[in-house]
């Protein structure tokens, strides 16, 4: 008797709380640039409840010109390495093209970031006498 009381309160509790009925647009969420969910479309100012100033590393140093890094390994023979930049300890791809003098591994080095579909890569690196 007792389970045929609660089955028939969850039934009345479900009718009460259905979600069934709400518009379409209701139901959307949408993802902003940072992979936050939003209910916001894109292009539109999300509600004040939505904003969150969240920086990431990256973000951070997009405001500065010149990177320092260290040097984490170079094959000549193919042209390409990478280099850890110092502070945020991220590995950025750097190809001989982009050297201004030639590096091995372990050299410090001053460089620029460029945005690529893979990820950042270093430009107009330059090697630091030391």
């Amino acid at each position: 008797m007792q389970a045929k009381q609660d089955k028939q309160l969850k039934m009345q509790e479900r009718k009460t709380n259905n979600n069934k009925g709400k518009p379409l647009e209701e139901m959307f969420a949408y993802i902003d640039e940072y992979g936050n969910l939003s209910s916001s479309p894109p292009g539109t100012k999300p509600k004040a409840s939505e904003t969150k100033e969240r920086l990431l590393p990256y973000q951070q140093d997009d405001t500065d010109t010149r990177f320092q890094g260290t040097v984490a390994f170079f094959i000549e023979a193919k042209g390409y390495g990478f280099i850890t930049q110092d502070g945020t300890r991220e590995n950025i791809f750097v190809h001989a093209n982009q050297l201004k003098q030639p590096i091995k591994e372990k050299d410090l080095v001053t460089f620029e970031k460029e945005k690529t579909p893979k990820g950042y890569s270093a430009i107009n690196v330059i090697k630091i006498n030391s």
